[in-house]
């Protein structure tokens, strides 16, 4: 079992920056992939950005691409979302979270929510205009 709890949400204005992070404990991270998801207020769950065990491989959607940056640490087994040029439509509660299958030897990036098992209890995001 894995948990997830994730900090650095809060308050900033349009065009400014935040770097979330999210440790994990009770198993090693190390050969799960580890995702960022956001959730807005009605509106479904989205995948943000993943990033594969060796932090070779990376996925994100268009929505922040050239904006977040996704990163990881293993010896820490911690998984980073640095946030830049942030935007009003970008205010949501943020996940992460961490593969239901191990994918050491490959790289697999996930980006459907089904394919994650393990989650943080979010962090709220919120960027004001």
């Amino acid at each position: 079992q894995i948990q997830l709890v994730e900090s650095g949400g809060g308050l900033v204005q349009t065009g400014g920056s935040l770097k979330l992070s999210c440790s994990g404990s009770g198993l090693s991270v190390y050969n799960y992939v580890l995702g960022w998801f956001r959730q807005a207020a009605g509106k479904e769950r989205e995948f943000v950005s993943g990033i594969n065990w060796t932090g070779e491989r990376i996925e994100s959607a268009n929505a922040v691409q050239d904006r977040f940056t996704i990163s990881r640490d293993n010896a820490k087994n911690t998984v980073y979302l640095e946030m830049n040029s942030l935007k009003p439509e970008d205010t949501a509660v943020y996940y992460c979270a961490a593969s239901a299958n191990s994918y050491a030897g490959n790289y697999y990036v996930p980006r459907t929510r089904a394919e994650y098992r393990y989650w943080g209890q979010g962090t709220q995001v919120t960027v004001s205009s």
